[in-house]
């Protein structure tokens, strides 16, 4: 799983960078995701510490839950609108919650294996 952490942590730098790049003018808001793939990186890199990998991981996992929640309600609170349109924005939330919700899904499903193999090793 840590190497999952570190490569949804590069996807979602490279949507941030993506979107920064191509959003006019140059917003702060657009490095959201990279923000949260940083994060996500270093938290891969914390977790190959065997002490510090179950606090990392879920701390990894936590992040992945913001990282789908958030944007998610952003887009449906935008699509209740008047002025809703299909910009750079919308779909760079869509992407980041995307992204954080498979990676949110991989991390439930590590969770139960880890607690399925502890229940079986005891």
């Amino acid at each position: 799983m840590v190497g999952w952490c570190m490569l949804f942590g590069v996807f979602l730098t490279l949507l941030g960078g993506a979107l920064y790049h191509f959003s006019d003018p140059k917003a702060i808001t657009a490095l959201f995701p990279a923000f949260f793939g940083i994060a996500l990186f270093v938290l891969g890199i914390v977790a190959f510490n065997s002490n510090a990998r179950k606090h990392a991981m879920h701390l990894a996992a936590l992040l992945g839950l913001v990282g789908w929640g958030f944007p998610a309600y952003r887009v449906v609170k935008s699509m209740g609108g008047d002025d809703f349109e299909w910009n750079l924005a919308i779909w760079g939330q869509i992407g980041m919650s995307v992204l954080c919700g498979l990676f949110l899904i991989m991390c439930i499903r590590s969770f139960f294996a880890a607690r399925r193999a502890r229940k079986q090793g005891a």
